[in-house]
């Protein structure tokens, strides 16, 4: 659905509709839909549909091939609550696969509220073209929605590429970065952000963290991105706090709840409300997981944040990310795996060095560039692990550090050497402030083959360095390609990588 008839069809909803009796208006009695629609971590046979609305209702939807509904499907859904926010997604199931679907949702009322439409392609069950989508980082550093600029602009471009899905790696929101109305740029222009109450404070409570996610979907480029591109979302620590931990006490003035396993909470619950992933669908409490997309593809969705270990020195022996049974569930997921390509989309870079203050890292890497320590250690063993079992074709995709590039990882410059060397693409941010470059750290032996980042820490959208990622899987080759873009589209690196058998 293009923006114009977006806005056509949330003015007709919003506004008073006669129906009956002249002269009467039942507007009150109609729900909106008030922040879209959206798909998500969708399969072969099945796709996760969500919306809100603005009160108690009932989600219906529509499921057709055709895009006038013809012969359509309609499933009943949950009902949108106050308990919820008045959000609402449901699992549809029994598609078929490599299809393009059309879907109508609607707020079941008194009277219903107009519908909202979209689609989504579900994964083939054979080889087939493959092209995808990452990135993370959205409205950061206190660059928000500026309509003088076109808002989360960088959606609109990366819709022309019609991509199977887009991978959200994390920092979706910025729940600690309170937005001001005007910022001043270098050369003398304003910046002008659109701002909520939301967006005004850092948020603490579960209405600040659902507001969070209400501000950037009223974006439209945002929303006509979303109704027609699945998200596969994972969360970093913006969601909650700067480089959060479980057990962290803040000290933090601007916080009245310092206690960071109590936002974490709200976050997560805010998370699972406000994204089409199947978190929360009955009763599932794990972030991370595999998405499977044919005989080509496998993607593996980590979690960095639920399990993370202290941000101290990084050298203790009991130092991760992932935890014993991520680590586990990747490893026994890895091996089985039949896909041609293992894509892992990890939050965190492997090895570049992200201090958090002066003597405690943030990251994997702590940049002493010697044998495996700390977070480390886990990804030493993981690699050691794929090694001996033979695991192909793993290629890690990220975001976080706000620039983008391109970095590969060999045994025969690093200190640990059981590995097989493979590639690493970072790409970032989406709307938020430029960074870098940062560090690399020796220990995997990484090789920094093409980096793009701005000429000065937290430059302004409007510099031109936001950045995404794009991958395309050749059905006929195999050859997995990946190309950063930027803002505008424009294609900075590429990089076709050949199937090892």
């Amino acid at each position: 659905m293009n923006i114009a008839r977006r806005r056509l069809l949330a003015a007709g909803a919003g506004g008073a509709v006669l129906l009956g009796t002249p002269g009467v208006s039942h507007a009150s009695s109609r729900p909106r839909l008030t922040h879209g629609v959206q798909t998500g971590d969708v399969t072969e046979r099945s796709a996760i549909i969500w919306t809100r609305a603005d009160r108690h209702s009932k989600m219906v939807v529509e499921v057709s091939e055709r895009p006038d509904f013809k012969h359509a499907r309609t499933i009943r859904g949950p009902r949108l609550s106050e308990r919820g926010d008045y959000t609402g997604k449901l699992r549809v199931r029994g598609l078929e696969p490599g299809e393009r679907f059309y879907y109508r949702v609607t707020a079941e009322g008194e009277h219903d509220s107009e519908p909202l439409t979209g689609s989504f392609t579900t994964a083939s069950d054979a080889a087939e073209d493959i092209r995808f989508q990452w990135s993370g980082d959205l409205a950061g550093q206190g660059w928000g929605i500026n309509p003088d600029f076109g808002g989360f602009r960088i959606f609109s471009t990366m819709a022309e590429s019609e991509p199977d899905f887009f991978v959200n790696s994390g920092d979706y929101y910025y729940g600690d970065g309170p937005l001001s109305e005007t910022v001043e740029l270098p050369d003398g222009s304003t910046w002008r952000n659109v701002v909520t109450d939301a967006k005004s404070k850092v948020a603490e409570t579960l209405g600040e963290y659902r507001g969070q996610y209400k501000y950037n979907l009223t974006d439209d480029n945002l929303r006509s991105y979303l109704s027609r591109v699945p998200m596969v979302n994972q969360w970093d620590d913006h969601e909650v706090v700067n480089n959060w931990y479980p057990g962290e006490i803040l000290d933090l003035d601007e916080y009245t709840e310092k206690d960071v396993d109590v936002l974490a909470a709200r976050a997560r619950q805010a998370f699972a409300e406000y994204t089409p992933s199947g978190l929360g669908l009955h009763g599932a409490r794990r972030m991370y997981r595999r998405i499977s997309y044919g005989p080509l593809l496998d993607l593996f969705v980590l979690d960095m944040r639920t399990y993370k270990d202290i941000n101290g020195p990084n050298d203790s022996e009991d130092g991760g990310l992932l935890g014993r049974r991520q680590l586990a569930w990747l490893k026994r997921e890895l091996r089985c795996s039949r896909a041609t390509w293992k894509i892992i989309a990890a939050d965190l870079p492997i090895g570049l060095v992200v201090p958090d203050g002066s003597a405690a890292f943030e990251g994997i890497a702590q940049g002493d560039d010697g044998e495996p320590a700390g977070r480390e250690a886990e990804i030493a063993d993981l690699l050691s692990y794929a090694k001996r079992h033979e695991v192909k074709n793993m290629v890690w995709l990220t975001a976080d550090v706000h620039y983008t590039a391109a970095h590969h990882y060999s045994p025969d410059r690093a200190a640990f050497q059981d590995f097989d060397p493979f590639w690493e693409f970072v790409s970032g941010p989406l709307n938020a402030g430029g960074f870098g470059p940062n560090a690399l750290e020796g220990t995997f032996g990484p090789e920094a083959v093409f980096v793009s980042a701005p000429p000065q820490a937290n430059t302004s959208p409007a510099g031109g360095y936001q950045f995404f990622g794009e991958v395309h899987i050749d059905a006929e080759t195999e050859t997995c390609e990946v190309a950063l873009r930027d803002i505008d589209g424009n294609t900075l690196f590429t990089r076709p990588i050949e199937p090892t058998a």
